[in-house]
């Protein structure tokens, strides 16, 4: 079947696919099954992991989101970029050795920088994970703290360095906040049922629900997202097989849930406020689709990598956002980078009421 698709179409599609719209044939309706759909979700930031869920679970709140959190329906660890997800717990061990295992890889020149050596790196690892048996939870301070007293050097970054070794190579992974502290636990005890699949179906399953979540993209942006090498993402996408479909978007191959080809694709005029680690753009290396190139300097302030919290209506970014998170309110500051009119600032408002709600504070609101 060729299916073509318009720039404008693809958009509409794609946002279907991130969960931004009604999906034909599944709504995931907990926080398992969001971040199932996804296969990872981006969430360096805690609070805009917590949003990322949010914005995709109408009616729940923050605290509902940590509750499930809780009862460990996801948990957070570094399984691809060496950048720290959202993932399943049962998928988590696998992904660390499908994909996380790249970062691993690089690691000895960071240690060699940090002064640190494979043995002593290991070794921390292996007190961790005696400190963390039984069902405890360490702090991150706990952990350094831990690891001081073990007669490791945490100064500088190092201490940062074996916290994600230890995770990295599947030791700890992140459990949920206590109060503002990060906390870490064993994984093996986060995730006692891992699913353990063969290499090439671990990479039918990524390939699976990274377009099932970001389609209609490409090879290359899957690639990017998961860290992979060209041949295993082409790999990954051929184990996919008929799960996955081929069209053209403006003449140019991409690769979309063959599911997905039954949602409508007129443009929308809907209207959200995403956090800035959202996989809307972190899913993607090419994002002309939905970021104007010049308005990526206002998203990706000095090009460093950590994006603005983005107001999107019909799929395109048009301003972005900052809160500050108090005990009787949350202030948010908007910035438009498009001319926004009287009955668009006013849906804005309405979204992010939306946002405080889920905070369940009282929203002040400044442009």
């Amino acid at each position: 079947m060729d299916v073509r698709l318009t720039g404008a179409e693809a958009l509409a599609l794609r946002m279907t696919s991130l969960l931004l719209r009604p999906h034909p044939s599944a709504k995931p309706a907990d926080v398992a099954g969001v971040v199932e759909w996804f296969g990872a979700m981006q969430a360096q930031d805690a609070a805009s992991g917590m949003w990322s869920l949010g914005v995709r679970l109408q009616g729940w709140s923050l605290t509902d989101v940590r509750a499930a959190l809780e009862r460990r329906e996801a948990l957070r660890t570094w399984p691809m970029r060496g950048t720290v997800h959202l993932v399943p717990p049962r998928d988590a061990r696998w992904m660390l050795a499908v994909t996380g295992v790249r970062a691993l890889a690089g690691a000895a020149a960071r240690r060699a920088t940090l002064g640190l050596t494979e043995a002593e790196a290991d070794r921390a690892a292996d007190v961790l994970g005696a400190a963390l048996v039984g069902g405890g939870r360490l702090t991150r301070a706990q952990c350094l703290a831990t690891l001081t007293a073990a007669g490791i050097d945490t100064s500088g970054q190092r201490g940062y360095h074996l916290l994600w070794y230890a995770s990295q190579r599947g030791v700890t992974c992140i459990a949920p906040h206590v109060g503002t502290e990060q906390t870490f636990a064993l994984l093996d005890e986060w995730a006692p049922d891992p699913h353990r699949p063969e290499r090439d179906e671990a990479l039918g399953i990524l390939a699976l629900r990274y377009f099932r979540g970001h389609g209609p993209t490409t090879r290359q942006d899957f690639a990017g997202w998961t860290g992979l090498t060209a041949a295993d993402a082409r790999r990954g996408i051929a184990v996919a097989g008929d799960a996955l479909a081929t069209v053209r978007v403006d003449d140019a191959e991409a690769i979309v849930d063959a599911a997905l080809l039954d949602a409508p694709r007129a443009p929308v005029d809907d209207l959200h406020v995403l956090p800035g680690f959202d996989e809307y753009l972190l899913g993607f290396k090419d994002r002309a689709l939905m970021l104007d190139r010049a308005h990526l300097p206002a998203v990706v302030p000095g090009g460093n990598g950590v994006f603005q919290a983005t107001v999107v209506r019909g799929g395109r970014v048009v301003g972005t956002w900052k809160r500050t998170i108090g005990k009787t309110r949350v202030t948010v500051t908007v910035q438009p980078l498009t001319p926004l009119a009287g009955a668009t600032r006013a849906r804005v408002e309405e979204a992010l009421n939306g946002y405080a709600r889920f905070l369940d504070l009282p929203l002040r609101l400044a442009w």
